[in-house]
C-alpha cells in the first residue's frame, strides 16, 4: 500500500501527463478515454478537474473518464459535485474491482481506436490481458506505479517506447517503480519532464530500477551529467554512429536522463573531442549525425 507521500507524488505526476496527453489526444482524435485504476479517491478528483479545466476543447469531442476502485464506497459522493461541472462531453463510470478489471472496463466504454491513457496502480504482476487492453491497438499510453522493473512486460506487449525510474522521496523513502509506455516520443519526453520538475519541487531524487549499484541523481540544479556521457558513449561503441533523435531517445528509454540532457552532454563530449558532428557549428540537429572518435 503506497505511503501519503508516495500517494501524493502519484497524484502530482498524473495530473501533469494528463496536462500533456489530454489536449493532444483531443487535437488528433473527436473522442478520447482516461482510466484509473486503483487510483486513491484523491487522484480521480484531480483528473477530473484537469479534465474541466479543459472544458472548450472537451466541447464537440467524447472524453470518457473509467475510474475503477475495490473499497472506495465515498468516491461517488467525492466525485459527484465534480461530475456536475463537467461539460456534457464527457462520461464518468465508476466501477467496482481492482485494476485486472482494466481490459473489460475498457472493452465495455468503446475505448478501441481513439486515443487511451492509463494510469494503473499495481503493487502486484502485470497480465497479459491487462497490458493488452492498456496498449489499446496503436493508441494507448500506459503510466504504472509498480513494485519493480516493468520493462520486459512492456516491450513484450508491444510499447516499442518505455521508460521507467525509482524514485526516492525526501527522507530516503523508496517509492516503487514508475513505467511508462507510448509510441510516442513527444508522450516520452513530457512524462520525463514532468519527473523531473516534480522531483524538484518535492526533493525526490532517481535511479534506475535495473541499476544493481542502486545510484540516484539529483534533479535539482543542474544535474551531474557524468553517468549519461558514459552510457551514450557506450552506445556508440556499441552500435555505431546514430542521429542524435535516436540518441536523445536512448536517454529517455535506458536512463532516467531527459532529452535534454542528452543534447547537452553530446555537446560537452563533442567540444572534448570524444565525439564528431555532421556539422561545424549551431545547435544539434535531430537528424545530425554523431560519431565516435576513435
Amino acid at each position: 500500500m503506497p505511503t501519503d507521500r508516495t500517494t501524493d507524488f502519484l497524484r502530482e505526476l498524473l495530473v501533469r501527463q494528463l496536462t500533456t496527453w489530454l489536449p493532444a489526444a483531443l487535437h488528433r482524435s473527436r473522442r478520447a478515454t482516461i482510466a484509473l485504476a486503483a487510483a486513491d479517491a484523491g487522484s480521480a478528483e484531480a483528473a477530473l478537474r484537469l479534465v474541466a479545466t479543459h472544458g472548450d476543447q472537451v466541447r464537440g469531442r467524447q472524453v470518457t473518464v473509467l475510474v475503477l476502485a475495490d473499497a472506495a464506497a465515498d468516491l461517488p459522493a467525492r466525485l459527484g459535485p465534480i461530475e456536475a461541472e463537467l461539460p456534457a462531453e464527457v462520461t464518468v463510470h465508476l466501477l467496482p474491482g481492482d485494476a485486472y478489471r482494466l481490459p473489460v472496463a475498457v472493452k465495455a466504454a468503446g475505448a478501441a481506436g481513439a486515443p487511451l491513457f492509463s494510469f494503473v496502480d499495481l503493487p502486484g504482476a502485470m497480465t497479459p490481458k491487462l497490458l493488452t487492453a492498456a496498449t489499446n491497438g496503436r493508441t494507448g499510453e500506459l503510466l504504472l506505479h509498480t513494485g519493480d522493473s516493468a520493462r520486459d512486460v512492456f516491450v513484450s506487449a508491444g510499447f516499442p517506447l518505455v521508460a521507467e525510474v525509482a524514485p526516492v522521496l525526501s527522507g530516503g523513502e523508496a517509492a516503487g517503480v514508475i513505467a511508462f509506455g507510448s509510441r510516442s516520443d513527444r508522450s516520452l519526453e513530457a512524462v520525463r519532464d514532468a519527473l523531473w520538475e516534480l522531483g524538484a519541487d518535492l526533493g525526490v531524487r532517481y535511479r534506475d530500477p535495473l541499476d544493481p549499484t542502486g545510484t540516484t541523481v539529483d534533479v535539482v540544479g543542474d544535474p551531474d551529467l557524468e553517468p549519461l556521457a558514459h552510457e551514450l558513449l557506450a552506445e556508440l561503441r556499441a552500435g555505431g554512429p546514430r542521429p542524435v533523435t535516436e540518441l536523445r531517445r536512448h536517454t529517455l528509454t535506458a536512463t532516467v536522463y531527459r532529452a535534454a540532457d542528452a543534447n547537452q552532454a553530446l555537446a560537452e563530449l563533442i567540444d572534448a573531442g570524444a565525439l564528431r558532428r555532421d556539422r561545424e557549428s549551431g545547435r544539434l540537429a535531430g537528424d545530425e549525425i554523431i560519431t565516435l572518435v576513435r
